[in-house]
């Protein structure tokens, strides 16, 4: 597709992001914002909290079969949710 989003990579067929937090209330804190952008826009990414104060994201559209300007867009969004030192 040629386009990228600060902070996010490819990696097998997704696109994704790992990020730090402070600490484990703020991984879920992070992870609930996620959810609730993922709702308003019926795009709904893969989380995971590890190792204590990282939140990895995946996005894909698996319906098309790979990534698509809905998860460029969503990895946009998400960019706006983080912390400034992320």
């Amino acid at each position: 597709m040629g386009r990228s989003v600060p902070g996010w990579a490819i990696e097998n067929g997704k696109l994704t992001r790992d990020v730090k937090v402070k600490n484990f209330a703020a991984a879920l804190d992070l992870v609930n914002a996620i959810g609730a952008v993922a709702e308003e826009v019926n795009h709904h990414p893969d989380l995971c909290i590890h190792s204590w104060n990282h939140v990895r994201i995946d996005l894909v559209t698996h319906s098309a079969g790979g990534i698509t300007e809905n998860d460029y867009a969503l990895a946009e969004r998400i960019n706006g949710l983080l912390p400034a030192d992320s």
